[in-house]
């Protein structure tokens, strides 16, 4: 029997230990992470890619691959799949521990944006790519929305990239520099080497923001504007 929030994102899990997995917090699941929704988001990042590369590469034939790697990026930041969580109110649905929940946990970004990748690695392992696919389609955004091939939101780290890529010799990374906080209140601050010189910092209250921030930098100090 499907419960309200299956209705709700128009799938019927036949594993419900596998629906749960992909609703608990690692706060939930005091630090065991193989009981948390992690091992689900690091597959469900690559469910979504996938995805979204089949989307954009059947719908804009006429757009050429740098384009449709921004859009991309746009699609599946955290920024963007923040959004794609609220619609679903899955903040709501969340197994969170006790200081994560009273610190807001159902409404951080980072939190329902790793959630929502779980979700959909849970439904790519209970039902298969085409299920997968079909719960994501109902949030790409139209044909028409992306026919400019400009990205919905900033992607610091791909326009980064791009502007490195001027010089094929050039080679950046990024470094997590430090975390603190509690478990349910991080901090992350990261930096982004070119050629193992720092030439940007970031922090963020994940390390995905953190890195997003670090970039942003980095093209400020470079002396190219973004919005």
């Amino acid at each position: 029997m499907a419960t309200t929030f299956e209705k709700k994102i128009k799938y019927t899990f036949k594993n419900k230990a596998l629906f749960k997995e992909a609703l608990t917090h690692s706060s939930h699941s005091s630090g065991k992470k193989r009981f948390s929704n992690e091992r689900l988001e690091f597959l469900g990042d690559s469910v979504l890619s996938l995805v979204t590369s089949k989307y954009l590469f059947e719908q804009l034939r006429d757009i050429p691959e740098g384009q449709l790697t921004k859009l991309r990026a746009g699609i599946v930041c955290e920024q963007s799949l923040f959004g794609f969580a609220q619609k679903i109110d899955l903040g709501e649905q969340l197994f969170l521990g006790k200081g994560e929940e009273t610190s807001g946990g159902r409404r951080r970004r980072s939190i329902l944006a790793d959630a929502f990748e779980a979700l959909i690695a849970a439904i790519f392992l209970d039902g298969g790519i085409e299920q997968a696919e079909k719960f994501l389609l109902s949030f790409l955004p139209e044909k028409e929305k992306l026919m400019g091939g400009k990205p919905l939101f900033n992607d610091y780290k791909t326009v980064l990239q791009e502007i490195i890529q001027q010089n094929p010799e050039e080679k950046i990374t990024y470094k997590l520099e430090s975390e603190s906080g509690e478990d349910h209140n991080k901090t992350f601050t990261s930096s982004v080497l070119l050629n193992n010189q720092c030439i940007g910092t970031g922090t963020g209250r994940s390390k995905k923001e953190a890195e997003q921030e670090a970039a942003r930098e980095a093209i400020r100090l470079m002396g190219y504007e973004q919005e």
